[in-house]
């Protein structure tokens, strides 16, 4: 199954952007064994680890996760036999801690800070997140996975994604637009796809309201697109890494896309895909006009069902 991992479908959102001068392409990431991308970074981090010695037979795994990035591991680590413990805020979707617990993981959930909304995780949730992760892996010895400091994440997505993309496209992409996590898959999107073509614009996305890397002030931190927006400015891999331009979509603004993408061209993605999708819109009203976008369908749609993420509720 670890081998199963990448070499996901691009597809045209012909339908969603009927009417309009540009393209959008999808890469269908949402397809990989775990139901998301984070599948590729959870394959390339566990062996980085195992080539480096960094990672013993047997040694139990942490990582402090939304979801995506723990059910990869849960899937690489169960395959591999290592323990894995992921730490998840209780303001994620509760699908996301079940598929998890379903793949063999110990899920350990942290309360949010008091008066937060569920579903809505912020920048001060995560950090309660983080103090029980460095806990749990002092207590019990373990690999710390952390995807936001360890290079096989953004090196999955430069030799993987980025590549993929370049190929399947025969070269005919314009720009790249992504919602900004770890920065994992920006970063090595970008730096693979520069490399084929300087020209290619890459923009990152983030919400309305809680987009510190476009140099804006933070007003709203608990918005609903789960798995990054977090308001957190220094992300390891982006330094050095060019971004020419910034987008900012609202919770509503990636709701409606994702349900359009579900409606109007039957990918069945998350929150973060609609992100995604609403930005690669918004530029080709603009700057993109009459070019093509890629992007990427981050998660499956399956790991919102008790959000309102497809109810009006």
């Amino acid at each position: 199954m670890i081998e199963a991992i990448g070499s996901t479908p691009l597809v045209r959102l012909d339908r969603i952007t009927e009417g309009m001068n540009g393209a959008i392409l999808a890469k269908l990431d949402y397809l990989n064994p775990g139901l998301s991308k984070k599948d590729r970074a959870a394959k390339w981090i566990i062996e980085e680890a195992e080539r480096s010695g960094q990672l013993k037979p047997g040694q139990p795994v942490v990582e402090l996760t939304s979801g995506n990035m723990g059910t990869g591991l849960a899937i690489v680590c169960g395959i591999k036999g290592y323990p894995f413990i992921a730490v998840m805020s209780k303001g994620n979707s509760q699908e996301r801690a079940d598929m998890m617990a379903a793949l063999g993981a110990e899920v350990v959930l942290v309360d949010q800070l008091p008066n937060s909304i569920p579903g809505q995780v912020s920048g001060g949730d995560i950090e309660l997140v983080e103090i029980t992760t460095r806990e749990i892996t002092r207590e019990r010895a373990a690999f710390r996975a952390d995807q936001f400091e360890r290079d096989g994440n953004w090196i999955a997505h430069y030799k993987g994604t980025g590549q993929e993309l370049w190929g399947q496209s025969g070269g005919d992409i314009s720009g790249f637009a992504d919602f900004i996590g770890s920065g994992g898959t920006y970063a090595g999107v970008t730096r693979a796809l520069k490399e084929h073509d300087p020209s290619i614009r890459c923009y990152a996305v983030e919400p309305s309201g809680a987009a510190i890397l476009a140099g804006q002030p933070v007003t709203s931190p608990d918005h609903p697109i789960q798995g990054g927006g977090y308001a957190m400015g220094d992300l390891a891999f982006l330094r050095g890494i060019p971004i020419d331009g910034f987008v900012q979509v609202t919770g509503g603004e990636a709701k409606a896309a994702a349900r359009n993408l579900a409606t109007r061209e039957g990918i069945f993605g998350g929150f973060s895909s609609g992100a995604n999708v609403a930005a690669a819109l918004k530029l080709l009203e603009g700057e993109m006009l009459g070019m093509t976008i890629a992007v990427v369908i981050c998660d499956s749609g399956l790991k919102y069902l008790s959000t309102d993420l497809w109810t009006d509720s």
